[in-house]
């Protein structure tokens, strides 16, 4: 299917929308598959081979524990924290996993865990370097069934074999939307023949396959668990789990704010909008609940940039709840219509293009969504993106540990204040400018495909090593 706005923004659990939502995602899409198939009775053994950064950085992401999960059933957009500590603590427990039997308890015990899976870090397959590949056998040591996955980006996966097929699948049902783009040129093409905002482009598109009404509580939905994850950071205390030693700093932070800033002064909004970062990426590291935005790894800065139009941008003050909602349903709609463009043109892969394409997107996304909120037009919007990108170009991913903690955390801020700045500073011109957000986007794709391999999610690089972590 084409890519839509709840493929962008789905909800799941920490750490990584790559190394822990896809693979939970594609074990279970086996387990599914196996289960269907008739096929599950015979199972007497199970292989499971990570390769490239999934098996380099796998145990700081949680990979293995979150495909222990998946082939037991569970989904990342279903499963909930507490099943999620439940099930790892029986399954280290007993030492047994319960292959397809998520929900029903009609599963296959297998005597299998994390130590059991095979890491191949040095081995690169063709399509992606997040690769997986799982395989059971019968009591003679035949093969039942085999699939390989990679995990491409946003907890996105793709079958190996049907990279074509998916991209011909794409490309059909993006004929079936009304208005289709694929650059940011075609997007403005639509915004000025039909003289529509990029947003309302897009909520054109989501009426293909929902009603206005479902887009509309699909998002504040969103929203609601953006808001949950911030919450529940708030309460917790201590050190991030994971053995770096980072201390928690959202719950003094906000502890000072609401000492300091008891009026909501404007001259606090940028402490406001690190804390709101801060604290949905402390949550993802956690491995809490999330929405990925369009990554998990980057999670914490489209909620951050919003919580600012909701508080700060003009007007704000006095609005009503159905403004506030307006608010957040176009912010989310627009952001979503340039995360389309990174997916189709570039990655949001760390894995594939560094941290650019992470932190990178959710920063072009957040700026455009402020942009059209504040009233920019489509150029001024587009123009938005293209500077909060442009000024992460370049953009590594070298989490130290191959923790999502280091410099992930703070990075979110960072990028959050870049998209806030980016976008008054095109709110500021008339939308004309000389580096199109095309010409950056391909400038990332490019930029990511000469980066040094070790400077994209395996640890090897960077931070990574010229750091102790203990």
């Amino acid at each position: 299917m084409a890519v839509g706005v709840f493929d962008l923004f789905s909800i799941g659990i920490g750490p990584s929308s790559s190394h822990t939502v896809g693979p939970m995602r594609a074990a279970a899409v086996f387990a599914e598959e196996l289960k269907s198939s008739g096929r599950l009775d015979r199972v007497a053994s199970l292989r499971v081979d990570l390769y490239g950064s999934l098996a380099a950085t796998g145990h700081g992401h949680g990979t293995m524990t979150a495909i222990l999960l998946g082939l037991e059933g569970f989904h990342p957009e279903l499963i909930l924290p507490d099943e999620v500590e439940d099930r790892l603590a029986a399954i280290a427990e007993t030492g047994m996993l319960q292959l397809a039997g998520a929900g029903d308890g009609n599963g296959v015990p297998l005597p299998y865990g994390v130590k059991d899976m095979v890491l191949r870090p040095l081995t690169i397959l063709p399509r992606h370097t997040n690769g997986m590949t799982f395989t059971v056998f019968d009591a003679a040591g035949e093969v039942l069934h085999e699939a390989t996955f990679f995990s491409v980006g946003g907890g996105f996966i793709v079958r190996e074999g049907e990279e074509d097929a998916a991209q011909q699948e794409l490309e059909e049902s993006k004929k079936e939307l009304p208005l289709p783009f694929r650059t940011a040129a075609e997007l403005l093409g639509r915004c000025q023949s039909k003289g529509l905002s990029i947003g309302e482009i897009m909520l054109v598109n989501e009426r293909a396959s929902r009603s206005e009404e479902e887009i509309r509580e699909g998002l504040l939905h969103i929203y609601s668990v953006m808001e949950s994850c911030v919450q529940v950071s708030l309460k917790r205390e201590g050190l991030l789990p994971g053995g770096l030693k980072v201390r928690r700093r959202a719950p003094d932070w906000h502890e000072r704010l609401l000492k300091e800033d008891k009026d909501r002064d404007p001259k606090y909004w940028q402490e406001w909008v690190n804390l709101i970062a801060l604290a949905v990426n402390e949550e993802n590291a956690t491995g809490g609940r999330v929405v990925t935005a369009p990554t998990n790894g980057a999670a914490g800065i489209i909620p951050a940039v919003l919580y600012y139009a909701l508080h700060f941008a003009p007007g704000m003050d006095t609005a009503s709840q159905q403004d506030r909602n307006d608010v957040v349903v176009k912010f989310l709609l627009t952001a979503g219509a340039i995360g389309v463009l990174y997916k189709e043109q570039a990655s949001i892969s760390g894995a594939e293009v560094g941290c650019q394409g992470e932190v990178g997107s959710a920063s072009s996304m957040a700026a455009a969504g402020l942009a059209e909120v504040m009233g920019g037009t489509p150029s001024q919007v587009e123009n938005a993106a293209e500077i909060a990108m442009e000024h992460n170009l370049g953009l590594t991913c070298d989490p130290i540990g191959g923790l999502v903690q280091v410099p992930c955390i703070e990075r979110n801020a960072i990028a959050a204040a870049k998209a806030i700045n980016a976008a008054k500073m095109a709110l500021w011109g008339d939308g004309s400018h000389r580096v199109s957000l095309d010409e950056v986007i391909v400038t990332m794709r490019e930029t990511g495909r000469d980066m040094s391999s070790k400077y994209k999610e395996t640890a090897m690089g960077g931070l990574a090593v010229n750091v102790v972590e203990c």
